[in-house]
């Protein structure tokens, strides 16, 4: 048993990745980001529309506008995608 305190960690700086600095990294609402990629075929809530189907599918007639090239997604990949310096 030792007297001396323990340190504590350093949540921040233990969470965070080391990356180089000419690195970059999508934005959140890129279809690649921490938001976006639920929005994919692939992901949570764009999966959810692949698996009901017909109009919900990516290339039904609802779906087709919420895919990165559609109307409300492209729109949001547009505006708000992209990459940042990491």
């Amino acid at each position: 048993m030792s007297s001396q305190p323990q340190q504590k960690p350093n949540l921040v700086s233990d969470a965070t990745s080391k990356t180089a600095a000419n690195e970059t990294k999508p934005k959140m609402f890129d279809k690649e980001g921490a938001i976006g990629q639920h929005f994919t075929e692939e992901g949570a809530i764009g999966g959810m529309g692949q698996k009901v189907g017909g109009p919900f599918a990516k290339d039904g007639m609802i779906g087709e506008h919420f895919t990165a090239e559609g109307k409300v997604g492209g729109t949001v990949q547009s505006m708000m995608g992209g990459k940042k310096d990491a």
